[in-house]
């Protein structure tokens, strides 16, 4: 199908966010009548480890990577309260849906969105500064409210990585999908097709796929290259999974 600039994009709505109880405001902001642009996926997740890491994969190694991971999980902004511990994650659907998402959010940093975009999405944000232990300051963290994918590659990398084909209309779905024929387990980020003592069914026979998740299985049951990790395939399907 040729959708032109027919795009979907990833918005994730943060913990600090919900803390502040901004879901409407957020949701209001990005609705049709301000974007032209379509729900096409809602879900409350609370975000694993994996998840967390394999969605900002990029940072992997950084620094900063271990505090950004504690602070998409939930434990920054509820540390005593983990049934707190969450975000909510959408696809939004449309002409240029992810450059039109980028704009009502506005720049990254709370106080440069106030001072370029006053009344963008994350002029509502803050900068907060972090201490060690003994109460010393020692950086800052960007409480800037919610994620949106940079560039349509990163939307279907992102939307690919938090959502299932199911948790999409069929008629809402832009990325190319497959049926499995085969079953598919985890268990301690390995692959089987067999059932294994402890191991989750991440496919089964019959189920619909997108068509990149099950080349990437296909690929590492053999143990050739994949164009990402086991754990890129198999987050969405551990996606509030207590088992997990």
């Amino acid at each position: 199908m040729d959708t032109g600039n027919y795009e979907q994009t990833l918005v994730l709505i943060k913990p600090d966010a919900l803390k502040n109880s901004l879901t409407g405001y957020v949701i209001t902001q990005l609705s049709e009548f301000h974007t032209g642009l379509r729900f096409a996926g809602a879900k409350i997740v609370n975000v694993s480890r994996m998840l967390a890491e394999e969605h900002y994969s990029e940072h992997r190694g950084k620094a900063f990577f271990a505090s950004l991971i504690e602070f998409i999980m939930g434990y920054i902004h509820n540390p005593d309260e983990p049934w707190k511990r969450k975000i909510i994650a959408l696809v939004y659907q449309g002409e240029d849906a992810v450059q039109k998402i980028r704009d009502i959010a506005g720049p990254t940093n709370p106080n440069v969105a106030r001072d370029q975009r006053p009344g963008c999405i994350r002029a509502l944000g803050a900068i907060v500064p972090v201490k060690d232990p003994e109460g010393n300051v020692v950086g800052d963290r960007m409480d800037n409210l919610i994620h949106a994918s940079a560039t349509k590659g990163e939307a279907e990398r992102e939307i690919n990585l938090w959502f299932k084909p199911n948790d999409i209309p069929p008629l809402m779905r832009i990325y190319p999908t497959e049926v499995s024929n085969g079953h598919y387990y985890f268990k301690d980020n390995r692959l089987y097709t067999s059932y294994e003592p402890g191991s989750i069914c991440l496919l089964a026979p019959g189920d619909v796929v997108w068509k990149s998740d099950l080349e990437a299985l296909q690929l590492l049951y053999k143990g050739s290259p994949s164009p990402c990790t086991l754990e890129a395939v198999a987050a969405k399907y551990l996606i509030n999974n207590s088992a997990e």
